[in-house]
């Protein structure tokens, strides 16, 4: 087998087999197949041991069918009798997985997955062209990708991502600690930045370690400078805070309900926020609208002062003291620092979600110092002002959130986590990418990953795992014919990852690119902090103006069933001046 030195420039040359060429150059012939996998029969003549190297697992082989060639996958070797004889030669049978075929459109390979032309007996098997290599895993003219690193059989060959494809169908990079996970994570937002500039990036980081890897792109956020009023939790979220997460008293809870949809009122009435509709109906517990704990407390005082409070006392002292404890911990201060109650949804969320970005559209928020009990109510408030931001954006808002050690938030188990946060993350995994919201997902052990939201991450980066739970997780992920990569997931280098998914061409092997020292993950950061930069840029997201429409669906989702009708030719719904009103428009903070 060789490569035919005579083709014309512009032609691409056939490998054949020339009649004064030695057996030895005949690397193998097929013996079996069945339509997915084949074997092959081949011989290592005495005294050419290196060529055994060419049938090593892992590798790439093509098999010459005529005007196409078939692509295999070697997944296993064997040795009859199990045993090498140096005097003589030595018989090998290679087992190969059959993934897809090569054909020479104008002159250029061109690789199809799946099979149309199936090898027959005595087809010659050999080493693959590097142009048929590259044809492989080339994502084609039409798709925007960037390079990540090269191939693992042929360092020559870049490994490309369709950034675009890997971003809207979410995507999760999952391996045992210390194999480059968090490495690959840095890399993976440096390429999509660079290739995005219209990409925000949320990273619930809870090691505090990824600041230092992102230095000219990210702000990092911690619980010396964030600022996340209470009045932006729900009332899971913020019953989660007050018992610590403790199983909460049913009774406390429904009076926590009624006392601050009161205080909201309270506080409406004194200002001009909630009066600007005329009146202050369809304001919940749930409603994002500030109010004042000591309205709360003021409201509890009075009930208890009530003649027919007689049974619910012994549950509003309770409640109170709950309260006053919150307040008064000095690890809460993020939540209820500020004396002044204003609205600052818009400075807030402005400044977590980077609008505008001012040149550094990622956010860092570092969880190491969180008190455990209230990180799952922090990150229900993150990921579903997320996913309503890009709701109410119609499209302009681009948010990706990745979400470090993701087992944590949504476990296999529905009895363990919090249910909010489990839910606010399973929206954006499900319904996100209409909206243009984006799920990056990271956990070490994805036997303990929901499920659901790993089926709905399109790319899968699987690095080395050692748990045969978790390495079956992920086989019943991959959806092609290239399932046998899958067996090398245990023994995987550094760096490197089994990739597979819809940024991808076809499922690879690949090695990540190496970065620098000092942008590792987990890296000192020099300066101890990072400043904003003044960038001349201009964005086109009106957040005032999402977060008016956010408040305002609340309002009409309350008064739907007397100010709606059907549009019984559309099947949709409209309201009363015929706007489109209809359910997925007022979801809202679920």
């Amino acid at each position: 087998m060789y490569f035919d030195r005579s083709a014309t420039e512009g032609e691409t040359p056939r490998e054949r087999r020339a009649a004064d060429q030695p057996a030895s150059r005949v690397l193998g012939h097929i013996v079996q197949c069945d339509g997915a996998r084949a074997v092959i029969a081949t011989t290592i003549p005495q005294g050419e041991t290196p060529l055994a190297s060419t049938w090593t697992v892992g590798k790439l082989i093509s098999i010459d069918v005529g005007h196409t060639r078939t692509v295999g996958l070697i997944y296993a070797i064997e040795r009859p009798q199990r045993r090498w004889d140096e005097d003589n030669s030595n018989p090998l049978t290679i087992l190969v997985e059959l993934i897809g075929e090569v054909s020479d459109r104008n002159g250029t390979p061109v690789f199809d997955r799946g099979i149309t032309n199936y090898p027959h007996i005595g087809a010659p098997a050999h080493r693959i062209r590097a142009h048929d290599l590259k044809a492989v895993y080339d994502l084609g003219g039409e798709r925007h990708s960037v390079a990540i690193g090269h191939l693992s059989q042929d360092e020559s060959i870049e490994a490309c991502l369709a950034v675009n494809e890997t971003l809207s169908r979410h995507f999760a990079v999952v391996g045992t600690t210390g194999v480059g996970k968090s490495t690959a994570v840095s890399l993976l937002l440096r390429k999509m930045i660079a290739s995005r500039s219209d990409l925000r990036v949320l990273i619930l980081d809870p090691h505090n370690e990824f600041a230092p890897s992102l230095p000219e792109y990210c702000v990092r956020i911690d619980t010396a400078s964030l600022d996340l009023p209470f009045w932006l939790f729900r009332l899971e979220e913020l019953v989660e805070v007050l018992y610590r997460g403790r199983e909460p008293v049913a009774e406390e809870v429904e009076l926590l309900r009624d006392l601050i949809a009161q205080a909201k009122h309270h506080y409406g009435s004194h200002g001009s926020l909630l009066r600007r509709g005329g009146d202050n109906q369809g304001i919940t517990a749930d409603t994002p609208v500030p109010y004042r704990m000591a309205d709360v407390l003021d409201g509890i005082d009075e009930r208890l002062g009530q003649l027919d409070a007689k049974d619910e006392r012994v549950h509003l002292r309770q409640l109170r003291a709950r309260v006053e404890s919150a307040l008064a911990d000095p690890r809460y201060r993020f939540m209820f620092a500020s004396r002044l109650i204003e609205d600052s949804i818009q400075e807030t969320v402005g400044r977590i979600f980077r609008i505008p970005s001012e040149g550094r559209p990622v956010t860092c928020f570092e969880m190491a110092s969180l008190p455990s009990e209230v990180v799952n109510s922090v990150c229900s408030v993150l990921s579903r002002l997320a996913f309503d931001l890009a709701l109410w954006g119609e499209g302009k808002l681009k948010l990706l959130l990745m979400c470090e050690e993701a087992h944590r938030y949504m476990p296999a188990d529905p009895q363990l986590g919090f249910a909010p946060t489990r839910h606010a993350l399973a929206r954006i995994a499900k319904e996100g990418r209409k909206y243009g919201c984006y799920l990056g997902v990271v956990t070490q052990r994805p036997g303990d990953l929901d499920p659901t939201v790993l089926s709905q991450c399109s790319t899968i980066f699987a690095m080395r795992l050692a748990n045969e739970q978790d390495q079956a997780i992920i086989r019943s992920a991959i959806a092609d014919s290239s399932a046998s990569t899958l067996a090398f997931l245990s023994a995987m280098g550094q760096r490197e990852a089994i990739a597979f998914g819809d940024g991808v061409a076809t499922t690879m092997r690949m090695k990540f690119e190496a970065l620098p020292d000092k942008l590792l993950p987990g890296a000192k950061d020099s300066s101890g902090t990072m400043q904003l930069l003044q960038a001349e840029e201009i964005d086109d997201v009106d957040l005032a103006a999402i977060i008016e429409r956010m408040r305002d669906s609340g309002k009409r989702t309350r008064t739907a069933s007397s100010a709606f009708k059907t549009d019984a030719s559309h099947g949709s719904v409209r309201g009363r001046n015929g706007e489109d009103t209809s359910p997925r428009r007022h979801q809202f903070l679920r």
